[in-house]
């Protein structure tokens, strides 16, 4: 069947089975390679992408039920010339990354947080990323960074 949607402002389109799921359309039809695949259990969230505005872990959706749909990826977080947006800047600067492979989802995670509440706690972020795993961090500098990125002075954040 022929899918089309626009993703990060553009309109794609492309053929596809209907139980191809969601993150296995961007990558490999659209060629999108950013939704990482981490778990195929909805449990680690690198899938995650936006989907009409609502944060979607990607391997738990149909790509055929996103037909007409407006997806964000994380491709279409940084600016044309390739500008950091402020949560991707925050990862870079408080270190909210090491191996990277949980970082689309994360920045996409925050996004949806950023969005549903601008300057969020300590104690609301690590709620909100309760969907996200990451095995290289421990979290506490992904924190800081969307602190950072909301606009807040991290520099009260104790280190654990």
């Amino acid at each position: 069947m022929k899918i089309t949607m626009t993703v990060n402002g553009t309109s794609r389109s492309g053929e596809a089975e209907g139980r191809t799921l969601l993150v296995n359309f961007l990558r490999d039809t659209l060629g999108l390679t950013g939704t990482h695949v981490g778990c195929d259990t909805s449990q680690c969230g690198a899938c995650v992408v936006h989907v009409n505005g609502t944060a979607v872990k990607s391997c738990t959706m149909l790509a055929a039920e996103a037909d007409g749909a407006e997806i964000a990826t994380v491709e279409g977080q940084a600016a044309p010339d390739g500008t950091l947006n402020a949560i991707q800047q925050a990862f870079q600067e408080y270190h909210g990354l090491q191996c990277g492979f949980c970082t689309p989802g994360m920045v996409m995670s925050a996004a949806a947080l950023l969005k549903e509440n601008p300057k969020p706690t300590e104690a609301e972020v690590r709620h909100y990323l309760e969907g996200n795993i990451c095995r290289c961090t421990g979290y506490h500098n992904i924190v800081k960074a969307i602190m950072a990125a909301s606009g807040q002075d991290v520099g009260a954040i104790a280190a654990e």
